[in-house]
């Protein structure tokens, strides 16, 4: 029945993540409107972590990896990540040591970007 479940999960994932690429691969974020800006940015000027995601991940699907990187270098280099960690499967994996350190990536990221100073401007999302 574990079996079962499993390849319904499997299949449910590879759907969901070829609908996800088909509808980016489909859609520009940087000419369309109506996908939503980021707050922090319209209000601050800052980058958040995220800033830029949607970009890379329109890049990606459409093989150019050096402009996903100019957009958001850390979505670029999580995906993997993230791929290896579901075809792992193993749950044990989320520790909180786990946890703690990828936030404080994310928050490190965060910080980095928004610095006025080379190398780090090259963090922030290119046009």
């Amino acid at each position: 029945m574990e079996k079962i479940l499993n390849r319904w999960r499997w299949m449910v994932v590879c759907v969901g993540a070829g609908l996800a690429v088909a509808s980016l691969w489909l859609t520009n974020p940087a000419v369309l409107i109506y996908f939503p800006r980021c707050p922090l940015h319209e209000f601050t000027g800052l980058y958040c972590p995220g800033c830029g995601s949607t970009r890379a991940l329109y890049q990606l699907a459409h093989g150019h990896l050096l402009a996903a990187f100019r957009f958001n270098p850390l979505a670029v280099v999580a995906l993997p990540v993230l791929a290896i960690w579901l075809t792992r499967g193993e749950r044990s994996l989320v520790k909180p040591v786990w946890i703690w350190s990828l936030l404080i990536v994310i928050v490190a990221f965060g910080v980095l970007r928004n610095l006025p100073v080379y190398p780090f401007t090259l963090l922030a999302p290119q046009p």
